[in-house]
C-alpha cells in the first residue's frame, strides 16, 4: 500500500503535526511541512501531496477565519475532521529553570490562550513568535536560560528541550479542530456532517429564509459564522456546519432551496464528526 502524503503548516512538533499523527494513526503516511497555507493548496491542487490537515476551530478563541477564507476560494473538499487538545508547555533549554525565565516566545493565538499564566508570573514578558515549535527553535539556538517557549510535548522532544510546567493553558479543555482536505469534491462513506459556505441575497429577512429551511427539514444546525466580503462595505458571508450526509435527498432538497436564496455557495466538505479527544 502506497503512504498517503499529508501536509501540515509549521515546523515540526507543532499541533498540526500531532493532528496528521493522531488522524492517521492506522494508516502509511508521509508527512511534510509547509511554512504557510498557501503552499499546502498549491501542492494539493497540483497532486504533490493527498490530504492536508488544516486548523479552523478553537474552542476558545473560536473559529481560525484565514483557514476558512482560503478554503472557499480553492479547489478542496473536507473528508474528514479531528479534535486536538491544545497542551501549552512552558519550555526552556536545558539548564534553565522556571525562576529563570524572563522572556516566553510562541504563536500570538497560543500567548492569548495562557493569560492567567502570565498573571501568575507577571515577571514574564510574552513575545509573539512565528509559531509554537519554531518559538522553542528559536530559544535552543539563543542558548540563553532567561528565554522560554510556550508549544507541544513533541516540539520539547523534538529539540531535546525541558517542560519546565506543564498545560499552562487557562482552560484545561483547549482544544482545536482540524479538517482533512483533498483535492475536489468526494463522498465519504458514513459522512454525517456537512460544512458550507454561501451568500445570500441582499434582501431583507433572505438569511432569516436560509435559517427555516433547515429548521423546516429538521436539519440540526451546528454553527453559524459571519465574515466580512471583501471589497463590500457591510455585506458578509457566512459558514455553516450542519448535521447530514450529502447522499440524503432530505438535505439535497434543502441544499438546493438555500442555492436559490444566494448569490454564492459553495459545499466546503461533508465527513464523520470528529470522536472527542
Amino acid at each position: 500500500m502506497e503512504k498517503i502524503i499529508v501536509g501540515y503548516q509549521g515546523e515540526h512538533g507543532t499541533f498540526s503535526e500531532i493532528a496528521v499523527h493522531h488522524y492517521y494513526v492506522n494508516e502509511q503516511f508521509e508527512a511534510r511541512n509547509y511554512t504557510n497555507f498557501i503552499d499546502i493548496l498549491n501542492d494539493l491542487e497540483s497532486g504533490k501531496i493527498d490530504t492536508a490537515l488544516l486548523p479552523v476551530e478553537n474552542s476558545t478563541t473560536g473559529i481560525i477565519y484565514r483557514t476558512y477564507d482560503l478554503l472557499k476560494d480553492w479547489d478542496v473538499f473536507a473528508i474528514g475532521e479531528i479534535n486536538v487538545r491544545i497542551m501549552e508547555n512552558l519550555i526552556g533549554i536545558p539548564g534553565s529553570s522556571i525562576t529563570m525565565i524572563e522572556e516566553v516566545y510562541s504563536h500570538p493565538e497560543a500567548l492569548s490562550q495562557c493569560q492567567g499564566f502570565f498573571l501568575k508570573y507577571p515577571n514574564m514578558k510574552a513575545i509573539p513568535y512565528q509559531d509554537t515549535a519554531k518559538s522553542v527553535e528559536f530559544i535552543k539556538a539563543c542558548n540563553d536560560p532567561k528565554k522560554g517557549a510556550l508549544a507541544s510535548y513533541l516540539a520539547a522532544e523534538y529539540y531535546d528541550c525541558p517542560i519546565l510546567e506543564k498545560n499552562v493553558n487557562d482552560n484545561e479543555l483547549n482544544t482545536t479542530r482540524f479538517l482533512c482536505v483533498c483535492k475536489g469534491q468526494r463522498i465519504v462513506e458514513h459522512a454525517n456532517k456537512i460544512s458550507m459556505y454561501f451568500v445570500v441575497n441582499h434582501q431583507p429577512g433572505t438569511l432569516y429564509e436560509v435559517i427555516k429551511i433547515f429548521a423546516e427539514n429538521h436539519i440540526n444546525m451546528l454553527k453559524l459564522e459571519s465574515r466580512p466580503l471583501k471589497g463590500r462595505l457591510f455585506e458578509y458571508c457566512f459558514y455553516i456546519d450542519f448535521d447530514g450526509s450529502l447522499e440524503n435527498p432530505v438535505v439535497q432538497e434543502a441544499m438546493n432551496q438555500v442555492k436559490n436564496l444566494c448569490v454564492e455557495m459553495k459545499c466546503l466538505g461533508s465527513y464523520c464528526k470528529a470522536m472527542e479527544e
